[in-house]
């Protein structure tokens, strides 16, 4: 069985990480949106309500399961038993991070490879931090988050 993981904070999830993971899903036979805790992100949103919202966008993809972790990536890999971790590009400056990612974790998880996917043209531009910038601002989110994204920026940020 190939099982894929895509691990990312998704504060919040947007509609590129939902194209990926759509992508990921008719590639492999499971594919876990695992949501990072991240604390040096200071994250908008506690790690169970971005679980929530993960779970709320993949609901219709029946091979795939968010679930949360806090701990080193090689290891909820291995925990999980997945032998590929997705990474998304949507630019060209991703990639020298992505890079080094890759092969840090290749170091540490050999038997898991790195596989990379890029978005949708027209989601290529979206990230989730100019996702909450906008929200703070009081603007349009809704071609970005699925609504229950949107919905949870408006409550969370009082807009």
């Amino acid at each position: 069985m190939n099982r894929a993981l895509y691990p990312g904070t998704f504060d919040p999830i947007t509609k590129g990480h939902g194209d990926l993971i759509e992508r990921a899903a008719r590639l492999f036979d499971e594919v876990i949106v695992a949501v990072a805790v991240n604390s040096k992100k200071n994250p908008l949103f506690s790690l169970e309500k971005r679980v929530e919202l993960a779970s709320v966008v993949c609901a219709h993809l029946p091979n795939v399961r968010v679930v949360g972790f806090s701990t080193l990536l090689a290891h909820f890999a291995h925990e999980q038993q997945a032998n590929v971790l997705i990474r998304g590009l949507r630019a060209v400056s991703d990639f020298e991070y992505e890079f080094q990612l890759a092969n840090m974790n290749r170091q540490l998880a050999p038997q898991v490879e790195s596989l990379f996917l890029t978005p949708a043209e027209h989601y290529s531009y979206i990230s989730s931090t100019l996702v909450r910038e906008i929200a703070a601002l009081k603007g349009d989110i809704s071609k970005f988050v699925h609504p229950a994204v949107a919905e949870a920026l408006r409550e969370r940020l009082q807009v």
